[in-house]
């Protein structure tokens, strides 16, 4: 009796092995294909990201549907991906981020916003691994210019180093982005890539052989 007990339990620890990695790679494959999906939708709306903009971007990150709630004093909380532009001129492979802060101000409602931020310099976003990210502190950041042939010469903050798009869900009143938090999502990145892979790991690696929802998201940024 106790020897089929055992035998039942090893089997169930032996699927379970097998279930709860491939669950839990199945959010990031969604994470990915989801930021692969905003990128695609922001190509086809009339004030979209500017060419030029992300011609000269070394940076990007895309935050599905993040929940932005309060009432006076407000939170921000959101789930996505980063990435860089390498020194061969290729994106890197997506880094699991998370972004979080709070407000005071006038603002009232829930909201789910689609946001992108681009990155001016490399070496902002690159460093995220060594220690947590604030926007509006260890980096500015201003709505960015829209229009499919706008330049970011036409922003008269042009010293940004973050340019921030969003496309809102609902209502809400009194947005911001600083004081923001942006930091790696250890747990999505091992589940993804596996135990102890470093953020500066992954920015910096260009895999060829990446699995297809990593490659459809690197073509549509490249086709932007």
């Amino acid at each position: 009796m106790k020897r089929q007990l055992l035998k039942r339990v090893s089997a169930f620890l032996c699927v379970l092995a097998l279930v709860v990695p491939a669950s839990a790679q199945t959010k990031q494959q969604e994470k990915i294909q989801k930021s692969t999906e905003i990128l695609n939708e922001f190509k086809n709306m009339k004030e979209t990201i500017p060419e030029q903009l992300l011609q000269q971007a070394q940076g990007i990150v895309i935050i599905p549907s993040m929940i932005n709630a309060g009432l006076g004093i407000g939170g921000k909380r959101g789930k996505g991906v980063a990435m860089v532009k390498n020194a061969d001129g290729n994106w890197s492979d997506p880094l699991f981020v998370t972004l979080t802060g709070g407000s005071i101000g006038f603002q009232a409602g829930v909201q789910a916003v689609d946001l992108v931020l681009v990155f001016k310099n490399r070496s902002t976003l690159a460093n995220i691994g060594q220690r947590k990210f604030s926007l509006g502190g260890d980096a500015s950041v201003a709505a960015g210019p829209v229009g499919r042939n706008a330049t970011a010469s036409t922003d008269a903050k042009l010293d940004a180093e973050v340019y921030s798009y969003s496309r809102s869900k609902g209502l809400f009143a009194g947005i911001t982005l600083n004081g923001t938090v942006l930091d790696v999502d250890k747990e999505f990145n091992s589940a993804f890539y596996g135990k102890n892979v470093k953020a500066s790991s992954v920015l910096s690696t260009s895999s060829s052989t990446s699995q297809s929802s990593v490659k459809d998201l690197k073509e549509s940024l490249n086709s932007f």
